[in-house]
């Protein structure tokens, strides 16, 4: 049994900030806006969407106590609807949707949609704890926050201040072209008020005017706190690293952001009931666990093993979707898997556009279905680095 993409919906992404278009929004109702789109654009009789898996990663506040089942409850889609609320950090989004897709194909459910959501203005990342911290045998000599390991990758094969940074600038560039030309506007679902004012109706964070010049005069983000503490904790672990060169900024790495992304997955049976057209084949799931100091390498070995468990090829690849943590993680993924960079987030991504924790996952998969319609292309993979050390990737074929 095939699980099948019917639509896929996302809110634009607000600049995670009190200023930001969307702070005045709470993420249910970024959520509860996603789930009455795909209701009108689909005709969809919602008696039969089984449940809600949603992927949030600060589940604190106005998104603790299962943010999704309190969305399900909002969105007038039936007391039926169950909903979950689950947390593999920066993978929850996909997460959710492989989730979905393993539930449809074995045949336990026929129809469910699944994403994700985070309000990083609302709902500040890191106010709920972390037991990853405070536990130490897993924190003593085994943790470095996220940009370390960035700038520990950085050290350790070689890319320099100019790679990342060149990076970053296409990545800016590709985004303003791809939001200009209105590449974006399938899947964008504008976000109103009660009073059908609109919040915001484009992704906010993009600087579209980024150039080499004005990144070379950041500062690297992490280097005080390397000094600090933590370059040589990284250093004892890879002893082969000399010292940290910290290269990565705000300027190369992902934004901080609000925004939610959907997508409607089911089987064959319940679209022609409904009388939807499948717009992709959710061919492969994976997931794995990397070495958690270094962190940020995990997006390799779930491709090759996503490739290796769907019988592909890096090469039958058309399109990829590497989320832009930070810049050396895709520059990593491309070198690794011998990919070009003509293919590698055509659209531009976290890095121009922001990364809503909970909701990139499904958002950089429905950003590569609506790229490869646009191009009429066939296969896309989606892929993440994960805290603590996971990767995450999920290949899909158009039907």
């Amino acid at each position: 049994m095939e699980a099948y993409i019917y639509d896929a919906v996302r809110t634009p992404r607000g600049i995670g900030k009190k200023t930001g278009s969307l702070a005045q929004v709470s993420p249910v109702q970024l959520t509860t806006t996603l789930l009455k789109a795909l209701k009108q654009r689909n005709n969809l009789d919602t008696s039969l969407v089984e449940d809600l898996v949603m992927g949030c990663v600060t589940q604190a506040g106005e998104q603790g106590g299962n943010v999704a089942k309190v969305a399900a409850q909002c969105a007038e889609y039936g007391d039926h609807l169950a909903a979950v609320s689950l947390n593999r950090y920066c993978a929850s989004g996909l997460e959710a949707v492989n989730q979905a897709a393993a539930r449809v194909r074995s045949g336990w459910s026929n129809l469910i949609i699944a994403g994700g959501v985070e309000s990083m203005s609302r709902v500040p990342m890191g106010i709920d704890g972390s037991s990853w911290i405070m536990e130490p045998e897993a924190a003593f000599g085994k943790f470095v926050p996220q940009g370390i390991s960035a700038d520990l990758i950085a050290s350790k094969y070689g890319y320099s201040r100019n790679d990342v940074d060149a990076f970053a600038v296409a990545s800016q560039q590709r985004a303003t072209k791809a939001r200009d030309a209105g590449y974006f506007n399938k899947s964008i679902i504008p976000v109103k008020d009660i009073n059908g004012f609109t919040h915001l109706a484009h992704d906010e964070y993009i600087r579209s005017n980024t150039t080499l010049e004005a990144l070379a005069g950041l500062r690297p983000s992490f280097a005080k706190m390397g000094e600090q503490l933590f370059d040589q904790t990284a250093i004892d672990k890879y002893v082969e690293v000399e010292r940290i060169n910290h290269i990565h900024h705000a300027g190369n790495s992902s934004g901080l952001v609000d925004g939610a992304a959907l997508m409607l997955i089911g089987n064959k049976e319940v679209g022609e009931k409904l009388g939807l057209k499948p717009r992709a084949v959710i061919k492969m799931g994976t997931v794995i666990g990397s070495e958690p100091l270094i962190m940020l390498e995990g997006p390799t070995p779930a491709t090759q093993k996503a490739l290796h468990m769907a019988g592909m090829n890096a090469s039958d690849i058309d399109l990829w979707e590497v989320n832009e943590a930070f810049a050396v993680v895709p520059l990593r993924l491309m070198e690794n898997m011998n990919v070009d960079h003509s293919k590698v987030n055509v659209n531009g991504g976290a890095i121009a556009m922001g990364h809503p924790l909970g909701a990139t996952g499904c958002m950089i998969l429905g950003t590569a279905l609506d790229e490869l319609e646009r191009q009429d292309k066939s296969t896309a993979l989606a892929t993440l680095c994960v805290g603590g050390g996971m990767g995450i990737a999920t290949i899909i074929e158009r039907v």
